[in-house]
């Protein structure tokens, strides 16, 4: 099958003294001499971000040093898998020291300073700052991403999310959207981008042209946003416009089609000529640069994305990507062939000398906006010891601390079977439900151990379920031994299936709450916020949004009536079902 790609799609150029770059004519002097400097192998170079680990992984795949990496591939940016932050500070300062041109480097800090390292602070997921209602939560999570990312050397930040969370299937973005309209979503990230550029760090928004709408995920397939164009127009296209217009530095484009207005953007293409956006010249020149405005910069999500890696050849879509208007590549697959499927699509023609410059001018002129290029040559780009005093430090653990107090959501108590108190309810029997084990995200027994010792040092007598059975026992017996349930949910997944649910132990296991009228049972969730859908018999329901000992601490004061509910759940919570609400 060839698939047409939409064609007579004007090329929109840069404008290096407009936002977001507003260069002086100075900065613009360093872009252009230094563009003008290059190899066509630097050239071609600057267009990827790499990925780099500590120690062996699967994907590092390569015989360099990180020296012999930068000065073979001439890489324009950077993003690295997490360690502790002296590790993660020592290998940003060692990359910026031996790249010939300053590097771009990302984090995902979408929450908190833990999306850049290790050790950093959690403040709150989109969900708990949409949960909490207050813009303060959502500028908290963005300061405290900014600052510690920076005390690293991250410069580039891959968040906010702006995806709406239309569909209460979708996992892939569910505790990372901000709400269900774009108002709501607007409000959040605005704070959010407020508070993470007060550290200087770069700005990212995604994912381009919007997720949320269906349950796939486009790390498996092809996302596609159904919407119509009117549709879009009044709610995806609201939050695009007010970050384009607010000076947003970049937009990650995901592995997403927005088929109704392909069409309409390119009459032409027909259901089969369908391709995400990351492919898409109607969608990255037409749309977003043309029809939107947009003068920053594109980059493409990850590369080893089944939206991505399905399209076509990757020796095809590698060039393509930037064809059709992205200017940073995500990712290698194998360093040597991906770099080489670029410079041979440049040489033979589909990445044009024009649509070349214009990637390389915004790509510099980024880095320049951040101050890079005067940054590497006064050795400010390199950061140290003295640095990572800020990562945990006190004012950030009680900024989460707030974030947990204000997001924590009791969606229902229909029973008014709280507060649970040692004094009433001494014996706990508690079950703990896990995601994927050995995934990307592995669940491990490190939350189930703080939960037991976090409730006996309150006074409980805590038994952990075995759920590796149906058989659920004498029930009279079970009342005489428990007083209440707590079943706390970490399911965490990522990229393994298409949505996330909970997944029993065994068949009908004894975890699933048949016991929610034996004794007064409470349920816990800390990630995903419709678990309702599996468990509608349970009374007794609360988002929490987050496994850390702050999150954990606060829910059990609350369940214990020590503090109050204060987050406030949408309406995707309750999963479009009747019972859930009972």
């Amino acid at each position: 099958m060839i698939q047409k790609i939409a064609k007579n799609i004007p090329m929109p150029k840069v404008d290096l003294k407009a936002k977001p770059y507003n260069l002086s004519d100075e900065d613009i002097k360093w872009v252009k001499d230094t563009i003008s400097g290059m190899t066509v192998e630097e050239k071609i170079g600057q267009l990827f971000i790499n990925l780099f680990f500590f120690g062996d992984d699967e994907f590092s795949g390569n015989e360099f040093t990180n020296k012999e990496l930068l000065e073979k591939y001439h890489i324009g940016g950077a993003r690295y898998m997490g360690a502790n932050s002296d590790k993660v500070q020592n290998l940003i300062n060692e990359l910026q020291k031996d790249s010939k041109i300053p590097l771009l480097v990302a984090a995902n800090c979408d929450a908190g300073g833990n999306g850049a390292v290790n050790d950093g602070t959690y403040v709150a997921a989109a969900a708990m700052c949409e949960a909490s209602g207050d813009e303060q939560v959502s500028f908290d999570a963005g300061y405290v991403s900014g600052r510690e990312a920076h005390a690293v050397g991250v410069n580039w930040n891959f968040d906010p999310c702006v995806d709406i969370l239309k569909n209460w299937r979708n996992t892939i973005v569910n505790t990372r959207a901000y709400g269900t309209n774009a108002e709501t979503v607007i409000k959040h990230t605005n704070s959010y981008i407020k508070g993470l550029t007060e550290s200087n760090v770069g700005v990212c928004i995604k994912h381009w042209p919007g997720d949320g709408t269906e349950e796939r995920d486009q790390h498996l397939v092809m996302g596609v946003n159904e919407l119509s164009v009117d549709e879009w127009e009044k709610s995806f296209g609201e939050v695009y416009r007010n970050h384009i217009e607010n000076g947003v530095h970049s937009i990650m484009a995901g592995h997403i089609a927005l088929p109704e207005y392909q069409k309409a953007l390119a009459p032409e293409l027909g259901d089969r000529d369908i391709l995400p956006a990351t492919l898409a010249p109607e969608l990255i020149n037409g749309l977003l640069k043309g029809k939107l405005g947009f003068n920053g910069l594109v980059l493409t999500d990850a590369s080893h994305m089944l939206g991505m890696t399905a399209a076509m050849r990757r020796e095809e879509y590698v060039p393509q990507s930037i064809a059709a208007g992205c200017d940073m590549f995500l990712f290698f697959n194998d360093i040597d062939e991906d770099y080489n499927f670029m410079l041979n699509g440049y040489k033979n023609g589909i990445i044009t000398e024009e649509r070349l410059q214009d990637a390389l001018e915004r790509i510099l002129g980024f880095k320049a906006t951040l101050g890079l290029h005067k940054a590497k040559e006064d050795g400010s780009i390199f950061r140290n010891e003295e640095d990572l005093k800020v990562i945990g430090c006190e004012d950030h653990i009680e900024r989460a601390k707030q974030a947990a107090d204000k997001g924590i959501t009791l969606v229902k108590n229909t029973l008014d079977q709280l507060p649970i108190r040692p004094e009433t309810h001494k014996r706990i029997r508690l079950y703990y439900l896990e995601g994927e084990k050995g995934g990307i995200y592995k669940a491990d027994d490190k939350t189930l151990n703080y939960i037991v010792s976090e409730l006996e040092s309150r006074g409980f007598e805590v038994t952990v379920n075995e759920g590796n059975t149906r058989v659920k026992g004498a029930t009279l017996k079970y009342r005489e031994e428990v007083d209440a349930a707590l079943v706390f949910a970490n399911v965490v997944g990522y990229g393994a299936e298409n949505n996330y649910r909970i997944r029993w132990k065994a068949a009908m296991a004894n975890e699933i709450p048949w016991y929610v009228h034996e004794v007064p049972t409470v349920f816990v969730s800390l990630n995903f916020t419709t678990h309702l859908t599996d468990v509608p018999m349970v009374k007794a329901y609360i988002n929490a949004y987050k496994d850390t000992d702050i999150t954990i601490k606060a829910v059990i004061d609350k369940i214990m009536g020590e503090s109050e509910f204060h987050g406030t759940p949408n309406e995707n919570v309750w999963c479009n079902k009747w019972d859930t609400r009972l």
